[in-house]
C-alpha cells in the first residue's frame, strides 16, 4: 500500500463567508463570456477571482521544525477587484498614512457626477475619471486659496468609487479634506476653518461643475472622447453640445460632512473606502439559477439574474494601472517633506531641547509604520497565525512556496517541491 504525506489546509478558513462572488463566476461565468462582450481587463479579473486561494494560484506550506506538522495556505490573487483580497493591503495603507495625519479636524467631501454623464463616462473611463479627480481637487484648492474663504493650502486625499449598493454605475469621489490649511501669503501659519463649515455647498457645486465641463469640452475638441450616439442623434457634435447645455442647467451634488472621531481616526475612516470592491462576499445571501440575492442598505436586499449581477460587477473594473487613491495640496508627494512638515510643526510645537530626541523617536516610529509586521496584521485580520505551529505551539517553523498546480498529497519518497535544507 502506497503511503502519502498530506499537507492539510489551515482551519482558519472555516470562518470564511458561505457564499462568494467566485462561486457566481465559476457557475455562470462561461455563459456570460459567451453572451457578452468581455474586455481583457474584465476577463483577467474574472480569472483571478475564480482562482483566488485555489491550487491554480500556488500555495505556501508552513513546516514545524519540532513536530513536523505541515499547514497549507493557497495564495491570494492580489487583484484589487477581488472580494477576498485587500484587507491586508488596507491595514498596511492605514498604518503608513497615519504618519501624515495632521492634528486638525477633517471634512468628508463627496463630489458626484450626474446621471446624465454616466453613458459618456462608461465609454471613456480613464479620461473622465482623471478629469473627476482633477476638477474636484482644483475646486477645493482654489476655494481654500481664496482669501475670502481661507487663503490657505488644504490637504486632500481622494478615493474613487463607481458603484451604488445595488451595483449601478455611479462615479463619485470620497475626499478627506483638512479643516484649514497652511497660509499661502506671508509668514508660515496655520489658518483654521470654522468648526462646522468648510465652504458653501452651492459655491462648491457650481465651481466643480464649471471646472469639470470646461475640461470635458477641451478633451472633446481634442478628439480624446468617444461620444455614444442614441437612435435619434444626428451627430456627435450635436449630442455633445446638448448634453453640455443640459449639464450646465442642473445642480450637481457635492456632499460635505465632518467625519466622526479625532485626527487619529481620519485614515481609519477613509480606509473603509480605499480598498473596498463593488460587493463583498459577506453581502451575498442566496445564489441559484434564477438570481443572486445580496444585501443593500438599511436591512434591504436586491435580487438580480446571475448574468446581470456579473455584468454590473464587471462595470466597476478600473482601467489597468489606474490610480484610484490620490493626494493633493499639502498631501501631494511634492509637499510631504516640506509644506506638510511645516504645517505639522505649527500645529504640534515642541520644546527645542527635546527636538533631537523627538526626531530619533519619530524615525523609529516611521520605520515601524513603513514596514508593518504583516504576519501580525494577518493574524489580527483573519485569525491565520503564521508565527506558531498550530499543533505544538512552536515558533521553530519555516515557510516554503509550492508552485501553482502542485498537489497537496505527495507520494511517500517523492522529492519535495521546496528546499528543506
Amino acid at each position: 500500500m502506497a503511503c502519502h504525506t498530506t499537507v492539510s489546509p489551515r482551519s482558519a478558513g472555516e470562518g470564511r463567508p458561505r457564499l462568494e462572488v467566485a462561486d457566481i463566476f465559476r457557475r455562470f461565468g462561461p455563459a456570460f463570456r459567451q453572451s457578452h462582450r468581455v474586455t481583457d481587463a474584465q476577463r483577467k479579473v474574472m480569472w483571478c477571482i475564480e482562482n483566488c486561494r485555489t491550487p491554480a494560484m500556488g500555495a505556501h506550506v508552513t513546516v514545524c521544525g519540532d513536530c513536523g506538522h505541515q499547514s497549507l495556505d493557497h495564495c491570494s490573487c492580489g487583484n484589487r477587484h477581488c472580494p477576498k483580497c485587500g484587507a491586508l493591503a488596507q491595514a498596511k495603507w492605514i498604518i503608513q498614512r497615519q504618519r501624515r495625519v495632521l492634528p486638525v479636524r477633517h471634512f468628508h467631501v463627496v463630489p458626484t457626477l450626474p446621471a446624465q454623464l454616466r453613458p459618456l463616462t462608461a465609454a471613456n473611463r480613464k479620461p473622465v475619471f482623471n478629469l473627476l479627480f482633477r476638477s474636484a481637487a482644483d475646486t477645493l484648492l482654489e476655494l481654500g486659496a481664496n482669501p475670502e474663504w481661507l487663503g490657505a493650502q488644504l490637504g486632500i486625499t481622494a478615493v474613487l468609487h463607481t458603484w451604488t449598493r445595488e451595483l449601478q454605475f455611479h462615479p463619485h469621489l470620497h475626499c478627506l479634506v483638512t479643516a484649514g490649511g497652511l497660509a499661502t501669503q506671508g509668514s508660515p501659519r496655520w489658518i483654521h476653518s470654522t468648526p462646522d463649515f468648510l465652504f458653501p455647498i452651492p459655491v462648491l457645486s457650481r465651481l466643480f461643475r464649471g471646472k469639470f465641463l470646461d475640461g470635458l469640452d477641451r478633451r472633446y475638441r481634442a478628439g480624446e472622447l468617444l461620444v455614444p450616439l442614441g437612435p435619434n442623434v444626428s451627430s456627435a457634435d450635436d449630442h455633445f453640445q446638448r448634453l453640455k447645455d443640459e449639464l450646465y442647467n442642473i445642480d450637481w451634488l457635492v456632499y460635505c460632512k465632518e467625519p466622526f472621531g479625532g485626527p487619529e481616526h481620519v485614515f481609519q475612516y477613509l480606509g473603509r473606502y480605499t480598498h473596498r470592491v463593488a460587493v463583498s462576499n459577506q453581502r451575498l445571501i442566496h445564489i441559484d439559477d434564477n438570481g443572486v440575492c445580496f444585501a443593500t442598505k438599511d436591512g434591504n436586499t436586491a435580487t438580480l439574474p446571475p448574468l446581470e449581477f456579473i455584468r454590473r460587477f464587471l462595470m466597476h473594473v478600473l482601467p489597468d494601472r489606474f490610480t484610484k487613491i490620490r493626494h493633493y495640496g499639502l498631501m501631494a508627494s511634492s509637499n510631504v517633506n516640506t509644506r506638510l512638515e511645516t504645517a505639522r510643526a505649527l500645529l504640534t510645537p515642541k520644546p527645542q531641547a527635546d527636538m533631537d530626541d523627538m526626531d530619533d523617536l519619530q524615525d523609529d516610529v516611521d520605520d515601524v509604520q513603513q514596514f508593518p509586521p504583516w504576519k501580525l496584521l494577518l493574524l489580527e485580520l483573519t485569525g491565520i497565525d503564521l508565527l506558531t505551529c498550530p499543533a505544538c505551539g512552536s515558533i521553530n517553523i519555516k515557510r516554503y512556496r509550492l508552485p501553482p498546480g502542485w498537489p497537496s498529497t505527495l507520494p511517500c519518497g517523492s522529492p519535495l517541491p521546496w528546499d528543506t535544507s
